[in-house]
């Protein structure tokens, strides 16, 4: 069967399958094992014992495993087992096995009839069995008893599938013989994970049941509804067997006695019953684990590679070594300085590919938000010029004035510029959660030390927390500043007489924003690019993405980013912005744009409402949009004490003013714009780097020995990355001392196995007529042709695509020897029967078989 190499490598899978289910942790090593999996009562768990010769499962009606126990049968001189769970206690009494499998499957899945995907480890150590891996699973299902969730059929399914999905699981599927084949759960499901039936195996339980004058010659001879590898039948204990405590040795005696005795089964005795399912099972076990060798030595060896750093720096690793602890200390707060000034000033590597982080999304705050926040707080058109008029006739007093007053100008300017200190305030709030969420994420490499991690996030918070009441008073102070002294000599005020030309030609022309020239020379310049969905009813033709292209005159949105085909060009003149709350079912933030004269916007459409993907990206547009001038929607009601009269000298007058203060506001959000990122850059970001790289050490460094502290997590992490270092290390020794050049029997050539994807078969009552006539007497072996005729075929139209019968021992049947390459048979195009006895041919004519070692039994 193989070296001694081989026959030790089923130990070691085990011993690996205990290391990595010990530490918790999946190796994501998939290990060769074998998976047991059929209906209810199909006697799954009864092979399972006859394996171990020992009562030790659970028994009852219904489902009875609802947790997955994963069986290691080792072969040792003494006879006992052990539980993953309470690996210190060496159980003797197999009833006490059962015991503690019912109670820790309880313990789980509760009292009723629920079931859970926890496997329970057990070994069984026992110089009567071979070494094996199984795993036993619930039986299959469809209607749910007692407390069972509805759905317990598919969670049973789910469950099967998640072991017999990987290719390094072989199936083992048990059918009761007094059961339709054809419909059979285990080889169902396995077919759909195994198509080719390269890991099935066939059981056959039960056959002592069968009604009289039956029997399930032609399935175990792999003739009727073939597999790959065959089928194996066994005999299990009776109910009445096990309630009268039948002992395990005694029913494989009778097992062997049944088929030795069964005319039926008594030329293929040697390859029935449970030794040799089991000794089946070792091989076959052992030349799978072989074959997926070199894929599981390349997963063990890039492991190992992943692990080798961490591996080295915690080998001489001790806890309470106070140079360690220094050292420690100093190469971390090391690497949180420079990561956050990474963060900070951005870095070429680990590059955030999916969220604005740090110094990015501060950049956006200064550039994008702020000014959106600037611009949102527009004053109100109809307020502002009654403000202005009261301002002028309450300077002017009870005298007519006959110029416009400058004083009307300051006051008005002054009181716009203190609004101004709300968005300042709100952009310094919003850079210092992001600095904070920054040094948060600049500690996740510290949380092998929790009450480090604690104490910088700590430190370092309040340091930032001290710079902005310092950045807010000098926010504070700048605004100040420029109260103090309206500077109307600047080069970039429009002065007295502009002002009152641009009066007249703002009753025709709509009116520049602050942030742009009078006269733009670059107004078809390109403001924004990007892809933004248009929500349409589905009845109009449904949402679709669309490349849209902002300028300063005109809103355009194209097919792609190629800009070559236009759908629509849309003038940005009497636009307003609007929020539109988010739908229900729609995952886009959305915004809308309408006419505010009540036009149609797009098509037959009063607004058109734009998606994007991140609230981020919404705020981004509108202040765009608002550089381009569309306006945020205002409420327009007024009171009826609003409505002020003007005569045509005060409106010229409040019009000359209004042109006089949107020019100057227009210079100091410039200059706001400009002084914001400096301020904050200086005195908080820069500040805050400097901290880290110069003075938190200090801090740190006096309560070290508590804070280097290390959390129980790491210490168990460290210990279970040790553990499985040495499991894969071990584990690669082993494999590396065994001979992948072993000799054992190649996988059987395939089958039609399509049968599986039909409807059943013929009923089994049918089979009866194959063993109704006496057995047929063996003749010689001709060695050529029959006289007087052309040589008549071997084992005439076999059922299903079985090769025939040759007249030597040669290529295999059901039970896996390599086929003879000259041996190319036929394959019918559909089942037949074997016709009835041809005088002269008995010998051709019998039930026979190719089995393992090249020995052919023919019924004699």
């Amino acid at each position: 069967m193989g070296n001694r190499g081989m026959e030790d490598l089923i130990p070691l899978i085990n011993k690996l399958q205990d290391a990595f289910s010990s530490i918790g942790q999946s190796c994501n090593l998939d290990l060769p094992q074998i998976a047991v999996v059929g209906g209810q009562s199909a006697g799954k768990s009864s092979v399972l014992e006859n394996f171990v010769g020992r009562d030790f499962l659970p028994r009852g009606s219904g489902i009875v495993t609802r947790r997955p126990l994963v069986l290691q049968l080792i072969n040792s001189k003494s006879e006992h087992a052990e539980f993953l769970h309470c690996k210190s206690r060496k159980f003797v009494d197999f009833e006490e096995v059962r015991a503690e499998i019912e109670a820790e499957t309880d313990r789980i899945t509760g009292s009723n009839k629920g079931i859970s995907p926890v496997p329970i480890n057990l070994c069984v150590y026992s110089p009567n069995v071979l070494n094996l891996t199984l795993i036993d699973l619930p039986g299959m299902t469809k209607v749910a008893v007692g407390d069972q969730p509805v759905d317990i059929e598919h969670q049973i399914r789910d469950m099967l599938l998640q072991f017999i999905t990987k290719e390094s699981c072989l199936i083992l599927a048990v059918t009761p013989a007094n059961m339709d084949l054809a419909n059979s759960d285990a080889l169902k499901i396995a077919k759909e994970v195994d198509p080719q039936g390269l890991r099935t195996i066939g059981v056959i339980t039960k056959l002592d049941l069968m009604d009289e004058g039956t029997d399930a010659r032609d399935i175990l001879e792999n003739k009727l509804l073939p597999l790959r590898r065959g089928y194996i039948g066994v005999v299990n204990r009776s109910q009445k067997d096990i309630d009268g405590r039948k002992d395990i040795s005694a029913a494989l005696a009778a097992e062997r006695k049944f088929f030795l005795s069964h005319p039926a089964y008594r030329h293929i005795a040697e390859h029935m019953g449970t030794p040799h399912l089991q000794k089946t099972l070792n091989q076959q076990l052992t030349n799978h684990i072989r074959d997926t060798l070199p894929a599981l030595r390349s997963k063990m060896q890039s492991q190992l590679l992943s692990l080798e750093k961490e591996v080295e720096e915690h080998k001489s690793f001790r806890p309470d070594d106070p140079n360690r602890k220094t050292k420690a200390l100093l190469q971390m707060v090391q690497q949180f300085g420079v990561d956050f000034e990474k963060c900070i000033e951005g870095s070429g590597d680990q590059v955030d590919t999916s969220n604005l982080s740090g110094g990015a999304k501060i950049n956006r705050i200064f550039h994008e938000r702020f000014p959106y926040e600037l611009v949102r707080m527009e004053f109100d058109e109809k307020e502002l010029r009654k403000e202005i008029s009261y301002a002028i006739k309450n300077i002017h007093g009870v005298r007519t004035g006959l110029f416009t007053p400058d004083l009307a100008f300051e006051a008005i300017v002054k009181k716009q510029i203190i609004k101004l200190k709300g968005p300042c305030l709100k952009c310094i709030d919003l850079v210092i959660q992001e600095l904070i969420n920054t040094f948060r994420q600049c500690t996740d490499k510290l949380t092998s030390y929790p009450r480090l991690r604690e104490e910088t996030e700590r430190i370092v918070t309040t340091h930032v927390r001290d710079r902005e009441s310092k950045t807010k008073d000098q926010v504070l102070l700048l605004i100040d500043i420029e109260l103090s002294y309206i500077n109307t000599n600047h080069e970039d005020f429009i002065g007295f007489a502009n002002a009152q030309t641009r009066s007249a030609s703002n009753a025709t022309k709509k009116r520049v924003m602050p942030n742009q020239s009078i006269s733009c020379p670059l107004c078809a310049q390109v403001i924004r690019r990007g892809w933004l969905t248009i929500n349409i009813s589905i009845m109009k033709g449904g949402s679709k993405d669309y490349w849209f292209v902002l300028t300063a005159e005109s809103l355009s949105w194209y097919k792609d980013e190629e800009e070559k085909e236009k759908k629509y060009m849309l003038p940005l003149d009497n636009l307003n912005l609007r929020d539109v709350e988010k739908g229900f079912m729609s995952s886009k933030h959305v915004f809308a744009i309408f006419n505010t004269e009540q036009r149609n916007v797009y098509k037959d459409l009063r607004q058109i409402e734009l998606g994007c993907d991140t609230q981020e990206d919404v705020d981004s547009w509108k202040a765009s949009l608002l550089r381009a001038g569309v306006h945020p929607e205002k409420s327009q009601t007024m009171t009826s004490g609003d409505s002020v009269s003007m005569d045509p000298q005060l409106e010229r007058q409040v019009e000359t003013i209004r042109n006089l203060v949107d020019s100057y506001i227009g210079i100091v959000n410039k200059s706001i714009r400009d002084f914001m990122p400096k301020t904050i850059m200086h005195l908080m970001i820069n500040s805050a780097k400097n901290f880290i790289h110069a003075e938190l050490l200090a801090y740190l460094y006096e309560d070290q020995n508590s804070l280097m502290e290390e959390s129980p997590e790491q210490a168990q992490r460290r210990d279970e990355m040790l553990k499985m270092y040495q499991a894969l290390k071990e584990a690669l020794v082993i494999i590396g001392d065994i001979s992948t050049s072993t000799i054992s029997a190649p996988l059987p050539p395939p089958v039609n196995n399509d049968w599986l994807a039909k409807e059943p078969s013929p009923p089994t009552a049918s089979r009866a007529a194959a063993t109704a006539a006496p057995p047929p007497v063996r003749p010689p072996v001709a060695r050529g042709p029959a006289a007087g005729g052309p040589p008549l075929p071997l084992n005439p139209s076999p059922a299903f695509g079985v090769p025939s019968i040759p007249s030597r021992p040669g290529p295999p049947g059901a039970y896996g020897l390599p086929a003879d390459p000259g041996a190319a048979q036929r394959m019918p195009s559909r089942p037949a029967r074997i016709p009835p006895v041809i005088p002269g041919t008995q010998g051709l004519n019998g039930a026979s078989n190719r089995f393992k070692g090249d020995v052919l039994y023919r019924q004699g």
